[in-house]
């Protein structure tokens, strides 16, 4: 199928880049690869005929049309530590060009990992009450199969049930209950800026925007998104003296990502913004940059293997015709 599926290139999303946890309670370690799999990943995107340039660059031939030769980005998402610590020195040793989507808010101290801050709350705790008081029965976290339960049913509320803004209030309320440094937690996993300033002083590397509150921006209103991605682009261009011509989308999923906000980064004058819509680039994605799919690097399958099969681009060919039958 892929001289049919395959596209012009692909563009890989990554959050993480760290040695193997053996705690069997690790909610997000899909968000979490190892650094020889991504040492593996770029070999095996070489190995298939692929060069891997900058975003800048991908967005130029995806414009112009330019077919013979094809291509891959390497994207992380959120402003992790480890992208300069680990992932940095290896893809440097690697000669290969990456972008890092930094939220401001998570760089300044003012916005929650609130994912990360779940995990450990549950991991810590038997039972967790979303009240204030502990009155009643909570949800019940003793064994490990609980703790997943009660990360999936908080997760499932906090992105579906209640606002963006009553989201952080919530996590906020649990993070003082039960002990979490909020700050501290972001201190621990976040660059700092001038730890962003070090990766963007390498010409290898991109900096991008991805808002400032790392808000689902399509469960906003269209002022309150426009603030969000407004003041992450400001607080960028203040500290590091240039202003981001990428974005990418916070979560990226289709509740999260709406035509209007595609519209909001156009008229912003954003040159590219990607998803998290699984696929590889084709022709067609040239009509609008402003909502590329990524091919996505998922902690669960550290295989190369699996990396061969998704530059096909059939996996994600099969995806849509399933998800189009259902």
């Amino acid at each position: 199928m892929a001289p049919i599926t395959q596209g012009c290139g692909a563009i890989f999303m990554l959050h993480r880049v760290k040695s193997a946890s053996a705690d069997p309670f690790q909610p997000n370690s899909h968000l979490e690869i190892e650094p020889e799999f991504l040492r593996k990943a770029v070999a095996h995107i070489r190995r298939n005929g692929y060069e891997i340039i900058s975003i800048d660059e991908a967005v130029d031939l995806l414009k112009s049309g330019y077919g013979r030769k094809r291509y891959a980005v390497l994207t992380f998402d959120d402003g992790y530590r480890d992208n300069l610590e680990v992932a940095y020195p290896l893809l440097r040793e690697l000669n290969a060009p990456f972008i890092v989507y930094v939220a401001s808010g998570l760089i300044d101290r003012t916005a929650e990992i609130w994912w990360t801050a779940l995990e450990r709350i549950i991991a810590a705790n038997d039972e967790i009450h979303l009240t204030g008081d502990n009155g009643g029965a909570g949800i019940s976290c003793r064994t490990t199969e609980e703790k997943i339960l009660c990360y999936n049913k908080m997760c499932a509320f906090l992105t579906r049930e209640v606002s963006e803004v009553e989201q952080r209030a919530i996590i906020r309320r649990l993070a003082e209950k039960y002990g979490l440094d909020l700050t501290g937690l972001a201190d621990e996993l976040m660059m700092n800026w001038d730890e962003v300033r070090q990766l963007a002083s390498d010409p290898l590397v991109t900096i991008g925007a991805h808002t400032h509150n790392h808000y689902a921006i399509a469960r906003l209103g269209e002022a309150e998104a426009l603030a969000d991605i407004d003041k992450g682009v400001v607080r960028l261009e203040q500290e590091l003296g240039r202003r981001p011509k990428h974005f990418a989308y916070p979560y990226g999923y289709a509740q999260a990502v709406s035509a209007r906000d595609a519209s909001l980064l156009r008229e912003y004058g954003f040159s590219s913004a990607v998803t998290t819509f699984p696929g590889v680039l084709k022709s067609v994605n040239a009509r609008d940059p402003m909502m590329l799919p990524r091919v996505s690097l998922n902690g669960h399958f550290q295989d190369g293997y699996i990396i061969d099969q998704y530059l096909t681009g059939a996996p994600f060919a099969l995806y849509k015709s399933l998800k189009w039958l259902r």
